[in-house]
């Protein structure tokens, strides 16, 4: 009888370990600067998905008043198509994951997202907010979508949201 109480708990462990779902996440987090000059807004980035094919990138910020301002879903397909030499599952699996690294890497803050001096071109979809921008100073945020395309973003304090100003 003895033996029987003994073990129970090793079974419990032992089915809990077995059931369990494998990492299917990765996240990431970062705060700077951005509906405010000063105040502290938060960057979250999540690898979500265990297969390459159907795993996406989720991007969110969190203003510093607790409200998501902003959410984009990067599919990971279209990430890949930049790195052909990536055959096998575990080396897709891996870039992805430094890709989630690479996000929130020091060059993908702009401070300020427009200078004074910069002028408009064609890559600018919303001139006004440009123009916007470069007076309030405020601080602007890019990342990748694929390998040749990039979107910058920031805050318009104007009409209170996230806008893109600039698309590569």
């Amino acid at each position: 009888m003895k033996k029987i109480y003994f073990l129970i708990p090793i079974i419990s462990i032992f089915v809990a370990s077995c059931s369990s779902k494998p990492e299917s996440q990765i996240t990431k987090t970062a705060t700077a600067p951005f509906t405010d000059t000063l105040k502290l807004d938060t960057f979250k980035v999540s690898l979500q998905g265990t297969a390459s094919k159907s795993s996406i990138l989720l991007f969110k910020i969190i203003s510093y008043k607790g409200k998501e301002i902003y959410q984009a879903s990067i599919k990971a397909d279209e990430l890949l198509k930049a790195n052909e030499n990536l055959k096998t599952e575990g080396d897709k699996m891996k870039f992805l994951k430094n890709e989630v690294q690479y996000f929130f890497e020091e060059e993908h803050f702009l401070e300020p997202a427009v200078m004074p001096n910069e002028q408009p071109d064609k890559n600018v979809p919303d001139k006004i907010f440009y123009e916007e921008l470069k007076h309030t100073q405020l601080n602007g945020f890019n990342y990748r979508l694929a390998k040749e395309a990039k979107i910058y973003i920031a805050w318009s304090e104007k009409e209170q949201k996230v806008k893109v100003y600039y698309k590569l």
